[in-house]
């Protein structure tokens, strides 16, 4: 899986729980998730497990730690997948 299949699905996943509609409607790499999309950071452990889950991947606390943005979460995940 390249890196904008995972990006696309990295979106999917991010989209039910993001509060800012005009950051979701102009995401990329650089869309900080907890700052751009409002994401609840509650939420956010909601999201890494949904990431988990699609991706099939475990994600360790030190990871979830180090990704901020949308393009950090998309390298993580596409490092794990290879």
């Amino acid at each position: 899986m390249n890196e904008t299949d995972v990006m696309s699905k990295v979106v999917a996943i991010l989209t039910p729980y993001a509060k800012d509609g005009d950051a979701l409607a102009r995401i990329g790499p650089g869309t900080h998730i907890l700052d751009d999309l409002k994401v609840n950071s509650a939420r956010l452990v909601d999201v890494v497990l949904a990431f988990e889950d699609e991706f099939g991947i475990e994600i360790a606390d030190d990871d979830v730690d180090e990704v901020n943005t949308v393009g950090d979460a998309v390298r993580l995940i596409a490092a794990k997948l290879t």
